[in-house]
């Protein structure tokens, strides 16, 4: 069964990986995302302690 021959397909895998890694991944991290996130200042819950009745 030559489908099961990792020979030539291994080649493939890690050129492919080697590709994306060094070519086209750092031409894509420049970009932002469009939705970028607003300033909020966070607010802290001040929440009762639970007072468990069995204890």
């Amino acid at each position: 069964m030559p489908q099961l021959n990792p020979a030539p397909w291994l080649y493939i895998m890690l050129a492919s990986w080697l590709i994306l890694a060094l070519v086209i991944q750092p031409k894509l991290l420049p970009f932002t995302s469009t939705n970028a996130l607003p300033n909020k200042t966070t607010m802290t819950a001040n929440t009762p302690s639970w007072d468990w009745p069995w204890i």
